[in-house]
């Protein structure tokens, strides 16, 4: 199921034997296992295992044998490799067999995980839970979630300042909160810059920026490829901007001044807003359709057409983009 799907299960209180949880947000998947963890047991009641720490033999024997002090036995696992079909059944059987045994697994990392999606059903009083990246939106929300959590005084600009400082990764920029919150201060802009250190050489929003610009985006193109950064994810980031940048304009159209509350549903950083505000303005609305149709058939391309080399691919076609769309 999804995460909106999943959310209507936890209001309606409906608990399984055991979760898995994957997909493309890191800070999710963490968060959710954490949360359901909290929920089914205390503290010491739940066992964690990370990572290379998961042993088949030793993780059913948790499963199976209750606690003596407790009701509650959790047993949360973080793998970054799939688990075998045969072991992980088991391991969902083994809290099936004890009734005072719950399993959750948190998947991290790129491997292919959807396989395991057939050992978590409703026969076995199980659930997956498959997670997206959120949008803007949410994420500027859920980084307000865990500032109040931590108690921290903050700006709302600070909080997307540092979201798209960070390449919109959420596990680092809940990181660099809890650092920010031992400072006990109003957290600024400012303050996040002066203590805080964006992941990437190349500063993602100047990148969209510059393509949307009609600017030559080879060298800082090429150096997010470099740091690894998925295509599918680049050509993603791309249309979700393109988007507000249509947004934008629509609302600028019909109602005057933009309100970027309104727009995105949160305030972004003043310099970040002015930038993107002028490139919206000066797009003609048959402009965004034409670079979404051409955007939306490149990503097809990319996912299902037979291409040798898909970085070179990319880099070709937004080079192609640039010369289009200036």
């Amino acid at each position: 199921m999804y995460k909106n799907e999943f959310d209507n299960c936890l209001r309606q209180n409906k608990i399984y034997k055991s979760y898995m949880f994957y997909g493309q947000s890191i800070y999710l998947i963490e968060r959710y296992a954490l949360d359901i963890a909290k929920v089914l047991a205390q503290g010491d009641d739940i066992e964690k295992l990370y990572f290379d720490e998961y042993d088949f033999k030793d993780a059913k024997n948790k499963l199976l044998q209750s606690s003596l002090f407790s009701n509650s036995n959790v047993l949360l696992i973080k793998i970054d490799k799939k688990i075998p079909k045969k072991e992980l059944d088991s391991l969902v059987e083994a809290c099936n067999t004890n009734p005072n045994s719950r399993l959750i697994i948190a998947c991290l990392g790129d491997a292919d995980f959807k396989t395991m999606e057939s050992s978590f059903s409703e026969k076995t009083n199980s659930a997956f839970v498959r997670f997206f990246q959120p949008s803007d939106n949410e994420a500027i929300n859920f980084l307000e979630f865990e500032a109040k959590n931590l108690g921290m005084k903050y700006e709302l600009n600070a909080l997307s300042h540092l979201y798209f400082m960070h390449k919109t990764d959420l596990a680092l920029c809940v990181n660099d909160l809890k650092k920010l919150a031992v400072l006990d201060e109003l957290v600024n802009i400012n303050m996040v810059d002066s203590n805080c250190f964006g992941m990437a050489s190349v500063n993602f929003e100047d990148f969209l920026h510059d393509l949307l610009s009609g600017k030559d985006i080879s060298e800082d193109l090429n150096g997010i490829l470099e740091e690894g950064t998925n295509e599918i994810f680049i050509l993603n980031q791309i249309t979700s901007f393109v988007q507000q940048l249509f947004m934008i304009s629509s609302y600028a159209r019909s109602f005057g001044q933009a309100n970027p509350k309104e727009i995105l549903g949160y305030i972004p950083p003043k310099n970040i807003w002015e930038k993107k505000s002028k490139l919206a303005i000066n797009r003609k609305p048959k402009d965004f359709e034409d670079i979404l149709e051409y955007l939306l058939n490149l990503e097809l391309e990319l996912k299902i057409g037979k291409i040798d080399n898909i970085n070179l691919y990319l880099q070709a076609s937004l080079r192609k983009f640039t010369v289009l769309f200036r």
